[in-house]
This record gives structure tokens, sequence and C-alpha cells, in this order.
């Protein structure tokens, strides 16, 4: 799909051609710079009580007269930020998507402020998540829809932001896109060894220095931790380390490490059968660090990125991890298994050690690590703890600038109490209080050497009932957060 800049010309937006044309419209009252077919459409359906300016309320008109395009849909909007700008566009694809729709016209009327480069990006997450299907395993998907050519109209003046919005919304929904494929995919199809071949593709395809490393390499390295929660399977585990260099060699990477679990089970320590079969999507964190490189690949910022991913299965067998194992890290410091099911942190601590080699700016992790973060945010804000302010804050302005939203959590010193272990230097899971952040605290423990975040995700991955699917999060975010490093 083609996403440009269209300027608008002296005809209006009456004049704009294309099958369809999607117009955001605020206030609380007709726009002033309405053309005259539209304003008039407008205010008959005004009269008539099939629209009014109410957030998100939808007017699909066929064949609107005095107007070049075959089907217009106009959407309220709550207000002018690109937050609502996206909302309004979603619920216009609503309209839309279904149709005969090839190419498609976008504009906004009734505000004072202009259009931006953040429109452009949320204009494109909006019209990419709306025509997503997944269809690798299901045949009896819907067809693509047809649309191939959208436009956003506006002011000549704001061409060179809104083009440049566009580009960057175009890389940031492909790695979108591909985190939601991958996460997609069952278990029995995204492996370890699937991902490490997705890695490898972008890889050839963006010139990405890639590395796999197999179980014997991984034994090498001293990752004991990760060797001892893939033992379980006889799926292979893999280490994965991908590199785009886009600055000098001598400036410092910025380190993205992502929990890759293709599927988890709990292990020794087994889930409830409920609701099982989402654990396919255990592998969120890896799956949006290969998202971000794809998108950070293509748009070439100047910033060294390092992604580390960290993937294996968690199963019960003969040979797999038990509750009251010990275990020794890459770190040399052993961690007392109590529950099996606390496996992320296991495979993470070991990819965060690796990264000191590395010698970051900042690392990032990125794991669907606790239910107790699901409990704590709901599904709408990722959690976010580090101890360095600095990148803390960083994250959080990529977030809102990425309509990707985080929340930051605490890391207080207290919390660390609940992870002592009479037989090692720590316990793997502390109390059930505050899990997300014991779970956190235990990460800490292997980042003293470099300034270090860590993203829980396990509420903003993927969602569940009816809409069943991965969200491509928080590659938005990552991505934002990358540009805005690189300067």
């Amino acid at each position: 799909m083609d996403f440009e800049f269209k300027a608008l010309g002296a005809g209006g937006l009456a004049a704009v051609e294309g099958d369809a044309l999607l117009l955001v419209v605020g206030g609380e009252e007709l726009p002033r710079s309405l053309d005259k077919p539209l304003a008039a459409l407008l205010a008959d359906a005004l009269a008539q009580g099939d629209f009014e300016f109410k957030t998100g309320r939808c007017l699909y008109v066929h064949r609107p007269p005095g107007l070049a395009v075959k089907r217009l849909a106009v959407v309220a909007a709550a207000d002018a930020s690109a937050k609502a700008f996206k909302a309004a566009v979603a619920a216009g694809m609503g309209a839309l998507k279904a149709m005969g729709v090839a190419s498609l016209a976008i504009a906004r009327s009734g505000f004072d402020a202009a259009l931006d480069e953040s429109h452009a990006r949320a204009l494109v997450a909006a019209v990419a998540d709306a025509v997503y299907v997944y269809r690798h395993t299901k045949p009896s998907a819907p067809a693509a829809p047809k649309l191939a050519r959208v436009a956003l109209v506006a002011a000549r003046k704001d061409a060179a932001a809104l083009g440049r919005g566009l580009q960057r919304g175009q890389a940031i929904a492909a790695g979108v896109a591909l985190a939601r494929e991958c996460g997609n995919r069952p278990g029995n199809h995204a492996t370890p060894s699937h991902l490490a071949s997705e890695a490898k593709k972008l890889g050839k395809q963006f010139g990405l220095k890639v590395q796999v490393h197999d179980r014997k390499e991984i034994e090498k390295l001293g990752m004991g931790s990760f060797l001892a929660v893939a033992q379980g399977s006889d799926e292979p585990p893999r280490f994965i380390v991908m590199r785009y260099d886009g600055a000098a060699a001598s400036k410092a990477p910025i380190v993205l490490v992502g929990k890759g679990i293709t599927f988890d089970s709990g292990g020794i320590s087994l889930k409830p059968g409920a609701e099982m079969d989402e654990m396919k999507f255990d592998m969120g964190g890896a799956a949006s660090v290969l998202g971000t490189m794809r998108a950070i690949a293509e748009l070439k910022p100047k910033v060294n990125v390092v992604g580390l991913i960290v993937t294996c299965e968690n199963m019960p067998s003969g040979r797999a991890l038990k509750p009251g194992d010990v275990i020794r890290s890459l770190s040399g410091q052993t961690i007392e298994v109590l529950n099996t099911d606390a496996e992320g942190r296991l495979i993470l601590c070991d990819a965060l050690t690796y990264a000191e080699r590395l010698k970051p700016a900042a690392v990032v992790d990125i794991a669907t690590l606790t239910g107790a973060c699901v409990v704590a945010l709901g599904h709408h804000h990722s959690g976010l703890f580090s101890a360095d302010d600095k990148l803390a804050e960083q994250l959080l302005a990529a977030s809102r600038d990425a309509l990707d939203p985080a929340w930051r959590m605490p890391l207080d010193e207290e919390y660390d109490e609940g992870l002592k272990s009479n037989f090692a230097d720590m316990a793997n899971i502390g109390g059930r209080a505050g899990g997300a952040i014991t779970a956190a605290m235990f990460l800490k423990r292997f980042t003293a050497k470099y300034p270090w975040a860590h993203l829980d995700i396990a509420g903003t991955a993927w969602k569940s009932g009816a809409a069943k699917g991965a969200t491509g999060r928080p590659v938005p975010l990552l991505t934002q957060f990358v540009l805005s490093r690189a300067g």
C-alpha cells in the first residue's frame, strides 16, 4: 500500500478524485471552510439526525452529489490531537474497508491547528491496522482489501512535515505488521528457528548483520540460565544478534533485548489449561525487536542499534527445569528456581549480561513478563521500569509521541527483599504482591554496568476475545525512541 501527500487544489475537497474521501471534522457546528457540496450534505444529515458532532459518529454517503469521489465517509473527532485523528480515521476505515475502495483520500476540517508529522504517522497506523488480516494458517480468511493508495490531503505549505510523517509511518507500520505476523503464528510454526529465519531475511533485505547462535554456541557463551529453560523442550533454542550500523563504529549502540518464548506451558509449574493457547504470544518481546529493527533499517537513522533475541520453548519433560533447582547465569550469579513459569526473566538475564560486551549507550528489554503487570495497568499502558530517570523520560516521551502509551512503575530497593534465597544468590520470584516490580528487580541485578529500562508488555502485546491477535506493540514506541536518540 502506498501513502502520499496531496496538496489541496483550487477546487477544494469537492474536486478530490478517487474511490473514496474520508473527512475528519471537528467542532460543534459546520466548518466554515467546507466546500458548498460538502456543507450541503452535512447540513442535511444534521437536520435529518443522521450525523452529530459527537466523537466517533460516522456518516457514509454513496455517490455524493457535487463531489468527484464515489464514496464519502465523514467522522467526528474529539479534538485536534493526533490521537483523536487516529481514532477518527480508524472509525472511517471501519465503514470503508470492506468496500471496493482502491484509492482513498483523507482530509480534515474544522480545526484551528494544522496537521503535523504526528498526524501523518497516526493516519498510516490507523489504515494499516484496519486492513491487516492474518491468513498464514487460515485459507478461509477474507480476501485482502483492494486499497492500494492513500493520500493525505492538506495545504501545500505542510507538504514537508506530512510527507516525512507518512514515510516514517509506513516504516513503523511495516514493523508492526511483521511483529503481528510473528506473534499470530501458532507455536508449531513460529518456533525459535522461524524467528532466526525472519532475522536472516531482514539481514538480507536491509543489509543488517545477523548472527544466529545454536545450542552448542550458547553453551560456549556460558548462558546457563537461558539453557536451563530450553532444556525441557525438543525444539532447539536460538540466540539471535542483529546489528544496524548507522553511525560511526565509535558510537555506543542502543541495545534492544527481546524475550522470545515461542510457547510457554509454564514448565513443571504448569499453567492452567484455560487460555493456554495464548501463550504462543509469549514471544511478543522478540517480535517487537524484529519489527523495530525492520523499521529502523528502512528509515536509516544515524545511530547504532543491536537487537538481541533469546528464544526457546518452556515445556515440561523428564529433562525440564524443576522447582528448587539452582542454576548458574552467564553473570556467574546463581538462581534458585522457585517457579518454572517465571522463565522469561531467566532467559533475559543472560542476554542482559551479554549486552555488557557491546558497551551500550542504553539497553531496553521488552517482554511479556508478568500477569501482575496486566492486573496493575490493564491493556492500555505497557509497564516501564528504570532506575535511570533520563532514560525513563526519553521512553515515556517516545510513547506519547508514538501513541503507544507506557507508564513508569517503581523500583525501590525495598522490593528486592523478596528475592532472597537460602540456597542461591537470588530466587527467581518473590511474593505475589508487586509481582511485576519484583520481576523487574530481578532483571535489574544484571544491569549494573549500563543505563537500563524494562518494558513489561504482557497487557499490550496481544488482545483476547473476539479480537484475539497480536498488536505489534511496542514497535512504535521503540522506533520513536531510537529515532529520538539519533537526533
